[in-house]
C-alpha cells in the first residue's frame, strides 16, 4: 500500500455522496477514471479497484433519484451511435469467435452506454464547461509529464501510456494528446485568469512536446494536418505562419538523429517492417468484408484469420487503423455507420458555429464548436494508424457537440429580455391572475 493508493481511493470514495445527489458530478468522475486511469498509477491495492464501475453504479442510481434534470432527447448523433452498437451486437452474433467478440462487446456497449448517460445528465453550461476541464486535464497530466521527460531525456527516450486501458502504447497515448491539445486550447481561450492562462500554455506546448517524445509517425502527420487547417481557418495567415513555423522548427531541430530517422520512413515506407505489416493488416481486414457481409467479429486478429485473408499469412497483427479495424470486424455496413457518426459530428459542429458566431452570450460555444472539429481532424488522420475505434475521447467530444446545441437551441427558445409598455421594466414570470387583474382594474376606475 502507497500515499498514491490511499490518496485516489480517498479522492473516488470522497466524491461519490456527492455523484448520488447530483449524476453529473458522476459522470464527471467516470471520465476522469476512463480516461486517465488514475488508479493505474498506484502500485497496490488501488490498482485493481473497480473505481469505473462504482462511479457507474452510483450514476445509475442518481439517475433515478435525483431532482436534476435528465433528458437524451434526439440527435442525428444519438440515433447514428445507437444504430452502430446494434450492428455490432448483429455482427458479434455472427462472428468467427462469438465468446472473444462478446467480451469486447461487453467493454465497447459500456463506454456507448456512458456516452447516452453523459448526454442525458449533462444539461448546464457549467457541465459542459467541466466536462471539457475533466477530458483535457486528463490527458494533459501525461502530456505535461511526458514533456517534462522529454526535454530532459533530450527526445532519446519515448513517452508511454499508463498501464492498461486504450493509451497504453505510445502511439495510442500520442494521438489522445494530439485530440486533447485544442481541447487545451479552448480553455486558455475561455479563461480570464492570466495565471490560468499562461499554465495553459505551458501544458499545451508540453504536451506537443510529449506527443513529439512518444515518437509515433502518425501523431506527426496529426499534428501536421491540424495545424494546416488551424492556418486555413486563420484571417491572418502570413502573421499566423511565422509563429507556427518557428515553433515547430524548434521543436523538430530539439529532437535527436534517431528520432528524424524514424520519421524520414514515413516517405519510405515500403522499406519499414512495421509499415509493411500494417498494409498486410489492412488488405486482411478489405478482403474479409468482401468475404463476409457482417465481418468477423471483434476476435479477428489471429492466425487463422491471416491465413486465410492475409496476402503475407505470417504476419498476423491488429489493424492499426480505426478505419480498417471496423472494417474487417463489421463489415462494410459497419464502415458507414462508423463513418456517419464523425460526419453527422463535423456538420454538427459547423451548425454550432453558424448559431453562436454572431451571438456574444454564446461565443464560447462557438471557440469549442471549433476546437472538436480539429480534434476531429487529428483523430481521422491519426486514427488511420492506430485501432482506437472505441476510445472514449472522441465520443465524448461528440457529447460535447450535442449539449452545445441544445444549450444554443434552449436560449434561442427562451423570450427574449425586452422592455415593457411605457418603456417600463420587463414582466417576470409571475403573472397577475385573471380575477386579481380585473379587481384592479375596477379599483382604477373607481379612482379616476
Amino acid at each position: 500500500m502507497s500515499l498514491r493508493d490511499i490518496f485516489i481511493t480517498v479522492v473516488v470514495l470522497g466524491i461519490l455522496p456527492f455523484a448520488l445527489r447530483h449524476p453529473s458530478t458522476g459522470i464527471l468522475l467516470w471520465t476522469w477514471i476512463s480516461i486517465m486511469n488514475p488508479h493505474k498509477l498506484a502500485w497496490g491495492f488501488a490498482y485493481n479497484m473497480p473505481f469505473a464501475a462504482m462511479a457507474a453504479g452510483v450514476t445509475f442510481v442518481a439517475m433515478f433519484a435525483t431532482k436534476d434534470k435528465v433528458q437524451l432527447g434526439r440527435d442525428p448523433i444519438i440515433t447514428a451511435i445507437v444504430a452502430f452498437v446494434a450492428w455490432m451486437g448483429l455482427t458479434t452474433l455472427l462472428a468467427f469467435d462469438r465468446s472473444g467478440s462478446w467480451v469486447q462487446l461487453v467493454k465497447v456497449f459500456k463506454i456507448q452506454l456512458m456516452t447516452l448517460v453523459a448526454i442525458a445528465v449533462l444539461n448546464e453550461k457549467h457541465h459542459l464547461k467541466a466536462f471539457v476541464w475533466v477530458n483535457a486535464l486528463s490527458l494533459a497530466f501525461y502530456g505535461t509529464k511526458g514533456g517534462l521527460f522529454t526535454l530532459t531525456t533530450g527526445g532519446g527516450e519515448r513517452v508511454w501510456g499508463p498501464p492498461g486501458g486504450f493509451i497504453e502504447g505510445n502511439n495510442e497515448l500520442a494521438l489522445a494528446l494530439v485530440m486533447a491539445i485544442p481541447l487545451l486550447y479552448y480553455l486558455r481561450l475561455t479563461s480570464t485568469q492570466q495565471w490560468l492562462r499562461m499554465a495553459l500554455l505551458g501544458m499545451m506546448l508540453l504536451t506537443g512536446v510529449s506527443v513529439l517524445g512518444t515518437h509515433s509517425r502518425g501523431a506527426l502527420l496529426a499534428i501536421v494536418a491540424m495545424v494546416a487547417f488551424l492556418w486555413w481557418k486563420s484571417p491572418r495567415k502570413v502573421i499566423t505562419l511565422v509563429p507556427i513555423s518557428v515553433l515547430g522548427l524548434a521543436m523538430l531541430a530539439f529532437m535527436p538523429e534517431n528520432w528524424v530517422e524514424r520519421m524520414n520512413t514515413i516517405q519510405t515506407y515500403e522499406q519499414d517492417g512495421s509499415a509493411m505489416g500494417r498494409i498486410n493488416a489492412w488488405w486482411t481486414m478489405f478482403n474479409l468484408a468482401n468475404d463476409r457481409f457482417f465481418g468477423g467479429g471483434f476476435d479477428v486478429y489471429t492466425p487463422q484469420i491471416f491465413n486465410m485473408y492475409a496476402p503475407d499469412p505470417s504476419v498476423a497483427r491488429a489493424a492499426h487503423s480505426i478505419y480498417f479495424q471496423v472494417l474487417g470486424e463489421h463489415g462494410w455496413v459497419g464502415l458507414l455507420l462508423f463513418l456517419s457518426i464523425w460526419i453527422i459530428g463535423w456538420r454538427k459542429a459547423s451548425k454550432i458555429r453558424a448559431l453562436a458566431k454572431n451571438d456574444g452570450a454564446n461565443r464560447d460555444l462557438y471557440l469549442l464548436a471549433g476546437m472538436c472539429q480539429v480534434s476531429f481532424i487529428g483523430y481521422a488522420v491519426g486514427g488511420a494508424f492506430l485501432s482506437l475505434a472505441y476510445f472514449d475521447l472522441p465520443y465524448n467530444i461528440l457529447v460535447m457537440l450535442i449539449i452545445s446545441h441544445r444549450l444554443l437551441l434552449q436560449g434561442q427558445q427562451q423570450p427574449s429580455v425586452a422592455a415593457g409598455p411605457l418603456g417600463l421594466p420587463p414582466r417576470t414570470g409571475c403573472r397577475m391572475p385573471v380575477a386579481s387583474a380585473a379587481r384592479a382594474a375596477r379599483q382604477l376606475q373607481t379612482r379616476v
